[in-house]
C-alpha cells in the first residue's frame, strides 16, 4: 500500500513543505551564484529515471558556466566556484530536485539517478529491480558512502532499498542523511 500510494503522497507533502520552508535560503543561493558567474544557476543533465526512461536532472550550479558534464566519481578534477564548494558541501545544490519529486520523475528516498553513460550501474540496477524505482534525492547507498563506491555495491543497496521499501525504511534513511550531511565527506 505503501508503495503504491502512500509513498507519492509523503514526496508531494514533503516536497511542497520543504520548498516553502527553503524558498529564502533557495533565492539567497541562485543570486550568488548569479553575481559569482553570471551564468546560468542552474546544472542540467539527463539522467535515467524509472524504468530506464531518461529525464531532466536539475541542480543548483556549482562549477564553472561551460563545464564538462561527468559522473561524480569524476567530479574533482573539475574546478568548483567559491559559492560551489560551499553549497555542494551542505547539499544545498540538490534542493532543485524537490521539483522534480513534485513532478513524478524522482521521490525524496530511492536510488540517486544514474548517468545514461553509466552502463553497469544501470545493469546492476536492471538486474535487481531498483531500475524500476523512482530515483530518489537520497538513498540507501548515498548514507553509507556513496561517491566513489564501486557501482555494483552502489546496485546492491538501490536492490536492499528496493526489497525492504516501507515507510519506514524511508524515514530511516532520511534520518540517516541529515546524519551524513554533518559528516566529513568520504575520501577513497
Amino acid at each position: 500500500m505503501y508503495r503504491r500510494f502512500f509513498k507519492r503522497v509523503f514526496d508531494v507533502t514533503v516536497a511542497v513543505l520543504a520548498l516553502i520552508l527553503l524558498s529564502p535560503v533557495m533565492l539567497a543561493v541562485a543570486l550568488l551564484i548569479y553575481l559569482e558567474d553570471r551564468g546560468s544557476v542552474f546544472f542540467r543533465q539527463r539522467r535515467v529515471g524509472a524504468g530506464g526512461r531518461e529525464f531532466e536532472f536539475v541542480k543548483f550550479r556549482s562549477m564553472p558556466e561551460g563545464s564538462e558534464s561527468v559522473p561524480s566519481t569524476q567530479a574533482a578534477s573539475i574546478p568548483v566556484t567559491h559559492v560551489g564548494r560551499f553549497i555542494r558541501r551542505t547539499n544545498i545544490d540538490e534542493l532543485p530536485q524537490l521539483f522534480a519529486v513534485i513532478r513524478g520523475d524522482m521521490s525524496i528516498v530511492g536510488p540517486r539517478p544514474a548517468l545514461p553513460k553509466q552502463d553497469a550501474l544501470c545493469a546492476f540496477r536492471r538486474q535487481n529491480g531498483s531500475i524500476d524505482c523512482l530515483p530518489g534525492m537520497t538513498g540507501l547507498a548515498q548514507v553509507n558512502a556513496y561517491d566513489g563506491m564501486p557501482e555494483e555495491e552502489k546496485a546492491g543497496y538501490d536492490g536492499e532499498y528496493v526489497r525492504s521499501l516501507s515507510f519506514a525504511t524511508d524515514l530511516r534513511v532520511i534520518f540517516r542523511t541529515f546524519g551524513y550531511l554533518t559528516r566529513k565527506p568520504p575520501v577513497y
